[in-house]
């Protein structure tokens, strides 16, 4: 599992961005996006045009969301942005300017991280931390394997030391759960089971026990409010919605669905692998360049089963550069070892 923060780390910068962050609800045509030296930023301006903020940097999140809003395509928005800065400026505040509407500005130190809705409903890092970690702490002996907060999402990785299961002689795993959550508008409170193999320290988080909450609110005025109150009173939804959480938690380490992911293990362990059906990028999500390291990690280990490819991919996620992207191979590493049979015969190789 790749290396984060404590939750000792955790906890700190979680507190430190509860006190530095700010929402505005603002309209476009009162958007400018200009250059700063070699780089973009956000200009937020009043009728006067006279800014009403420090002029912002805009995160790679906030970048996708203005241009998906504004429906420039992807690619080509990305192609102005590192060729063709200037052209980008024009396109963005054309339309800024033409079709005019109020959105949320989600603001860290300095930085537009997330271009959203004015309807946008907000769960922050905070809340979810001081409602779940009381819960993770009633776990005897809780470890702590890896937390994290990237600029998309904030991640808790904890494991059950006592709820522990063999998968063959000398190979033990741990129960566990993770949470995530995205402060950004990429997807919902996400709270997974988590099996931790002690042998290299890989996760494989489960996937089906997502909890989920529509991040969406009453709408916000920019006439109304200009800069949001901080969430220091949660509405009754909110306490619902957290209450639900809890329990959550509580349950991704339940021993009757542990033994049952661990029966799957074991049976994938029994799934011989045909070296010349390894399944392909494309067939799990796993890129071109990650399909090599994955398949490294395969013929170190030289376990050609089923169980064998899913902890190559885990243990490759250990490789990784991004703590977001390191995740989401955990995720992939429960998808291969839940693959039905009858896909194996029809997937590609994972690299030539």
């Amino acid at each position: 599992m790749k290396a984060g923060l404590t939750i000792e780390e955790l906890a700190t910068e979680v507190m430190r961005q509860k006190d530095a962050k700010a929402d505005y609800i603002v309209n476009t045509s009162m958007l400018a996006m200009e250059h700063c030296g070699t780089e973009l930023v956000l200009r937020v301006l009043d009728d006067s045009h006279i800014d009403r903020i420090e002029p912002l940097d805009i995160a790679d999140t906030a970048h996708r969301q203005i241009g998906t809003r504004l429906g420039i395509p992807a690619k080509y928005y990305g192609k102005m942005l590192t060729e063709h800065p200037d052209l980008l400026v024009t396109n963005v505040n054309a339309w800024f300017e033409r079709e005019p509407t109020e959105r949320m500005l989600r603001v860290l130190d300095g930085k537009v991280r997330a271009y959203l809705s004015n309807s946008y409903m907000r769960m922050d890092h905070y809340e979810i931390f001081a409602s779940v970690l009381p819960v993770i702490g009633e776990i005897p002996d809780v470890q702590f394997v890896s937390c994290h907060i990237t600029d998309n999402r904030m991640y808790i990785k904890a494991v059950d030391p006592h709820l522990t299961a063999e998968v063959a002689p000398g190979d033990t795993v741990k129960a566990g759960v993770v949470i995530s959550n995205s402060e950004v508008g990429l997807g919902s409170v996400s709270v997974q089971p988590l099996i931790y193999r002690e042998l290299d320290g890989n996760g494989i988080a489960v996937a089906g026990a997502t909890t989920k909450r529509i991040h969406r609110g009453r709408v916000n005025s920019a006439e109304e409010h200009f800069m949001l109150a901080s969430q220091e009173v949660l509405t009754e939804a909110d306490r619902t919605f957290l209450t639900e959480l809890q329990e959550t938690v509580r349950s991704a380490t339940d021993e009757e669905q542990f033994s049952q992911i661990v029966t799957l293990m074991q049976s994938a362990k029994h799934q011989a692998m045909n070296t010349a059906d390894i399944p392909a990028g494309s067939s799990f999500g796993i890129l071109e360049e990650e399909g090599k390291g994955v398949l490294q990690h395969l013929i170190e280990d030289g376990d050609f089963t089923l169980y064998g490819l899913a902890n190559a991919v885990t243990r490759f996620s250990q490789d990784v550069e991004s703590y977001d992207r390191a995740t989401d191979l955990e995720g992939i590493g429960f998808n291969i070892l839940s693959m039905p049979p009858r896909q194996w015969t029809r997937i590609n190789q994972i690299a030539a």
